[in-house]
């Protein structure tokens, strides 16, 4: 009876928690805050303690692991019950002694915070914001210290902790978050410790079920599914454009776009990929397509492009009135960088007249060499313009070594090249598995699987040199580190499991052909100061990480029911065994995951857990996951076919904490 109570709770939990995201972004509505869902937490902990108890289990680990559950809840309510948070707004040289409560009254601070100054602090030759810094005056009883606070960086004084959260609109004023919360955070800090703790232990318990199940017989043993291939082709007269070589030489060009300086080639390339929907047009390059439209514009009126809608129209009448060609720099002698288009403005007092005269004019002399064919003065005029940045730019041009290999990155299709040689080696390797077993076949497999890795690891390298940040930031990014993890995870785990290759190219292909079909690629851009945190980086990782293990039990899960339904029984034990083998390590990356990015989330905006909707679905996988390594109080899961219809139907809610949330529900935590 108890144990029912129990599982009707868990159940409950967990469809509210999943509505609350519905019923949130649908409606409006806020459950979290509703005294009945704290209550129904609680109730579910109580029953859970009666139920653990009566199980008398006595197994430290898992009564570590267990317990850690109780403390991060008591810490939770801790917080809800007596922490305080508000907002303290200072201008230039003000002080403060109070903060604002969210609902307008004002709490005394028992200190004064005085700003001395503000400053955006902006990467070189652009106005993308690379930190927001408060310089700050604090006083208490022991005197007056100096402060600085930035994204990132917090500020601690007698229980407050004072977090970057704006700025006036005139770039003076700043707006600090005031959190107090002395009781809460270190209760909920030492239940994650404990987490943390109880899940590697439930790893390396000798007594555990995760050793119990690497030392099954089945794993001896050897035994998959699905591919698809796709090619595309079209042929026409292509109107006029430049030269390749004059291309080549425009494309090597800085420009000041999307926030940051960059090959004009990669201009280009976002340009074509907008129009076109693909880096080229027929056999034309990037480079040549924005010059077609460029220097011939009525040859390319009649060009049809992918879809007409507005956002396309404005790429063209932009470039070709000039106001996206920003590869003009100037450095004015308080060393301030400033890149121009030749249609801007320019402000006499600042850029003289002579780099004046080049900005406004030399597009005209280019146009008239193009126009004549004499495209050995446009390559010299294209080499001056080089020369000129390199003499004007000051330190705002990123290093040969960043810019060549954003050049090769550009060049390079990854995604799409990689997913057709994994889904197609997917679709072999199954074959070969099943009906051609030979030792050299699986090296050859070995080899192939190697190489793609090698290939998405440069691809990858390459995107970390370009961005300046490890490429984990956007849907793209994440598709892609999904693939190198199952590649990665495939290629040292294949010797004991001879089915991962096969596993391994089709899930790794799949990944990446989600990249390539919903053409995710997004312009590389510098990341938003508050994301700049190895934390961050840590937390998006170790989540990517539980995300490939449990898609690799997915997969399991599909293949276990076909061969159950074949008739294949010894199959489907090794693969249930073989999907055990992923899930422990999963869940212990997955709590990992989830709380060290509420160890970040408290860094950066002092909130530990905010419901947002990809937490709350990060949360329900854990839980629906953690259901399954119960088998001694559910021994249905002992069973092969049940096991894996269940862990089948728990990647739904991967997929929703995934594309659900980044393409649906929204929210802080939105990749789309």
């Amino acid at each position: 009876m108890l144990k029912k109570i129990l599982v009707i709770l868990y159940l409950v939990v967990v469809v509210v928690m999943a509505a609350a995201t519905f019923a949130e972004h649908l409606y409006g509505m806020n459950f979290y805050a509703e005294w009945w869902f704290t209550a129904l937490w609680a109730l579910l902990a109580a029953v859970a303690v009666v139920y653990f108890l009566s199980r008398r289990i006595r197994r430290l680990s898992v009564v570590v692991l267990h317990f850690s559950f109780l403390v991060i809840l008591l810490g939770a309510l801790l917080t809800h019950l007596t922490a305080s948070q508000g907002i303290l707004h200072l201008r230039p040289n003000e002080t403060a002694l109070s903060y604002v409560l969210a609902d307008g009254t004002l709490r005394p601070l028992p200190f004064s915070v005085k700003l001395d100054t503000f400053i955006v602090v902006c990467h070189p030759g652009t106005t993308a914001a690379a930190d927001y810094e408060s310089h700050l005056r604090i006083k208490t009883d022991d005197g007056e210290r100096s402060e600085t606070v930035s994204m990132n960086n917090i500020c601690s004084v007698q229980g407050f902790r004072l977090y970057q959260s704006g700025y006036d609109d005139d770039g003076r004023g700043s707006v600090l978050a005031v959190n107090s919360d002395s009781w809460g955070i270190p209760v909920t800090y030492t239940g994650y410790a404990l987490l943390f703790i109880g899940l590697l232990w439930m790893l390396i318990d000798p007594k555990g079920q995760y050793r119990q199940v690497l030392r099954s017989p089945l794993l001896r043993r050897g035994t998959l599914v699905l591919a698809l291939l796709l090619g595309v082709g079209e042929l026409s007269a292509a109107p006029r454009t430049i030269p390749q070589e004059t291309a080549d030489k425009l494309g090597q060009l800085n420009i000041l776009y999307n926030d940051r300086i960059c090959p004009l080639q990669t201009y280009a390339t976002d340009f074509t990929k907008k129009l076109f929907g693909k880096t080229h047009y027929e056999e034309l390059t990037a480079e040549q397509v924005l010059a077609g439209y460029l220097f011939f514009a009525d040859d390319w009126s009649g060009v049809p492009l992918k879809k007409q809608s507005d956002d396309r129209k404005w790429a063209i009448y932009e470039l070709q009135h000039g106001f996206s060609l920003k590869v003009f720099p100037y450095t004015s002698q308080h060393g301030v960088t400033r890149w121009y288009a030749p249609v801007e403005e320019i402000d006499s007092l600042v850029v003289p007249a002579e780099n004046r005269l080049l900005m406004t004019s030399y597009f005209d002399l280019l146009y008239s060499a193009v126009d004549a064919g004499n495209y050995a003065m446009a390559n010299e005029y294209l080499e001056r313009l080089k020369d000129y940045q390199h003499n004007n730019a000051g330190s705002s041009i990123p290093s040969d070594f960043r810019l060549k290999s954003e050049r090769i990155y550009n060049t390079i299709p990854f995604a799409t090249i990689l997913f057709m040689v994994c889904l197609t080696m997917g679709f072999l390797s199954f074959f070969i598995f099943l009906f051609w077993p030979k030792k050299w076949a699986f090296r050859l497999q070995f080899g192939v699987l190697l190489l793609s890795f090698l290939a998405l690891t440069t691809c990858e390298a390459l995107r970390w040199i370009v961005s300046g940040n490890i490429p984990m930031s956007n849907g793209y990014e994440t598709m892609l580190l999904m693939a190198w993890l199952v590649q990665l995870l495939t290629l040292c785990m294949q010797h004991r499991f001879r089915i991962l290759l096969t596993f391994g190219f089709l899930l790794s292909g799949f990944f990446l052909l989600v990249s390539h079909i919903s053409q995710m690629d997004p312009q590389i851009g510098h990341l938003m100061p508050v994301l700049r945190s190895p934390l961050l980086t840590l937390h998006v990782s170790i989540i990517m990480t539980a995300f490939a293990l449990l898609s690799l039990t997915f997969i399991c899960g599909l293949t276990g029911i076909a061969f159950h339904y074949t008739k294949r029984k010894e199959q489907t034990d090794v693969l249930a065994t073989l999907s055990r083998v992923f899930l422990y390590p999963a869940l212990t990356t997955l709590g990992f995951g989830i709380f060290i990015g509420a160890i970040w989330a408290n860094v950066s905006w002092g909130t530990y857990w905010s419901w947002d909707p990809k937490e709350v679905w990060a949360l329900i996988t854990f839980m629906v996951y953690a259901v399954v390594v119960h088998t001694q109080s559910f021994r249905a899961f002992q069973r092969p076919l049940t096991y894996h219809i269940y862990v089948t139907l728990c990647f739904l809610t991967i997929l929703m904490t995934y594309f659900g949330v980044n393409y649906f529900l929204g929210g802080m935590h939105s990749y789309a």
